[in-house]
Order: C-alpha cells, then structure tokens, then sequence
C-alpha cells in the first residue's frame, strides 16, 4: 500500500518562519526526516531522524518528461501507478535492496498541488511511512529507516482496535475496548541464528517460550488466564524473513475456540509501585 499526499497550502510568497520551514521540509532531499501533526500537515517540518518522525524522504523524481508543461495531473489511479513504479524501487534500495512487503515501512509520496502543477513543479517526493491497519493514517517512527530492521513491531503497551468483532483496527488507548495489548517483542535470530526461513509453526514453537517472560515483566507476573486472556505472538512471512526482519510482536487478547476475538477493556501493564510518602504518625 502506497500514500499519496499533496501539499497542503501554497506557501509561496509567505513570510513567516513556520511556512517558510514547512516549504523548505517539501522539497528536502534523500534521507530527510519529516515530521507534522495529523491535523496539520501544513506545519510540516524537517527533524533529525533520530527523533519520532512521519515521513522520510528517499529520493525526489522527475515525471516533466511524461507530463508537459500543457498536461493535466494524473488522476489519483494515475498517481497511484506513478508511485508504484517510480518510488518503491528506490525505497527498496535505501532500506538495503529488499522492502518487507510485511513490515514497517511502506512507500509514500508527495505529490504537488493543482496549484504547483500549473506552475510547472513536476516534482514527486518519494518516501518510507509507516501506515496504520486501516491505511488512513500515519504512525511516527523513530531512527533512519535505511538502518533498522523492518520488522512490523510495535512499542509495548499499544493497543488495537477490534472493528466488526473480527478485525484489527488502529491504535488506541487501552482503555478503550480493543482487540489485543502489545506487551514486547522477541528477537527470532537468537532461536534461528542461520538465514533459513523457519517456518510459522516453528516460530510459534520458539515464541510459547519467548514470550512469557516479556508478558510477565509487562504484567507483574499477572495470571492471564484467570483474566480469560491469551498470550501469542505474529509469526513472519518467508518475504519478511528474506527481507531481513527477525522481531515479533508479543501480545495479550481474548481468543474464543474459533480464533477470532471478544473485546477487552484496559491494560495487563503492571502499576508501578507507589512511591507516596506515608504520613507521620
């Protein structure tokens, strides 16, 4: 899945110092890390990728060739089959040759306005995000994507949506009724240490061992099944593996015999001890 965005003011002409960032972030080069609010992508900015971030830029292509300056801008079918073919070979390469069909990252672009298109930018930003469940929203990553693994795992104590009793949905507080808690992740090269794929019922074998001291450091050492919860794990596909990914997801949820997922409300996460002073006799 691929994300197209296109900017969302005209910040040509303007004075101040936050539109003048935001135009400078748009036009950044390979291996800029961009960040902005979701309900303000006009603020966009550049950040050092060592900090949490939205977008990075991986390289910016010129489609003039294809599109004279009296061509109308693709449709977003159009934009969609230029982002396909332009950008994620690219993405591929600065990640290390192999993007995780499975993983962390997806390509992305930003594409120009109506406005800028009239005025002759032909321009498109390729770039790696990370796309929540349902596609319609960004998640920040911290580090430079072109040095992680691409493993899809999640920060413990992230919690999911569960949409129509059945799917998972995005992050949300886990206070809220959702579908599982992540509670840590496991590394798999340190069970599988050689480049040969194991296969999903072997990691699972490895991960019924993994995880339970991950779940009991998260939980303090909760009794999961007096809470009718389940622990399990993600398994990696053969594409993800050949990628390079080796880290799993850890998770808490509440599995009936058929497989599929009854609600939960708040998290397993362990309270931390009060540190309150006790009062003086």
């Amino acid at each position: 899945m691929s994300m197209l965005f296109s900017w969302p003011v005209s910040v040509k002409g303007a004075a101040d110092t936050a539109a003048e960032e935001a135009a400078a972030a748009f036009d950044s080069p390979s291996g800029t890390c961009l960040d902005w609010p979701n309900d303000a992508p006009q603020n966009m900015r550049r950040v050092p990728c060592s900090e949490p971030h939205t977008f990075e830029v991986t390289s910016n292509v010129e489609i003039g060739k294809d599109y004279p300056s009296s061509a109308p801008p693709p449709s977003d079918q159009g934009w969609q089959q230029i982002v396909t073919e332009r950008c994620t070979e690219v993405g591929a390469k600065y990640v290390g040759g192999t993007l995780d069909p499975y993983g962390k990252y997806t390509v992305g672009a930003l594409k120009p306005t109506a406005e800028q298109w009239k005025e002759g930018d032909r321009k498109l930003r390729c770039g790696l995000q990370r796309v929540t469940p349902s596609g319609q929203r960004l998640l920040t990553t911290t580090g430079t994507a072109a040095k992680q693994d691409q493993s899809n795992v999640h920060d413990p104590g992230t919690c999911f949506a569960l949409v129509n009793k059945q799917e998972v949905g995005d992050p949300v507080d886990c206070s809220k009724s959702h579908s599982y808690e992540v509670v840590g992740n496991v590394d798999l090269s340190k069970v599988f240490p050689g480049p040969d794929y194991p296969s999903e019922d072997q990691q699972r074998e490895k991960t019924v061992d993994l995880c339970p001291p991950v779940a009991a450091q998260y939980t303090g050492n909760k009794d999961l099944a007096t809470l009718t919860l389940s622990l399990y794990s993600d398994t990696l596909k053969q594409e993800s593996w050949a990628a390079g990914s080796r880290k799993v997801n850890c998770k808490v949820g509440a599995l009936n015999p058929d497989g599929t997922l009854r609600p939960v409300v708040g998290s397993v996460r362990a309270q931390p001890a009060s540190t309150t002073a006790k009062p003086s006799k």
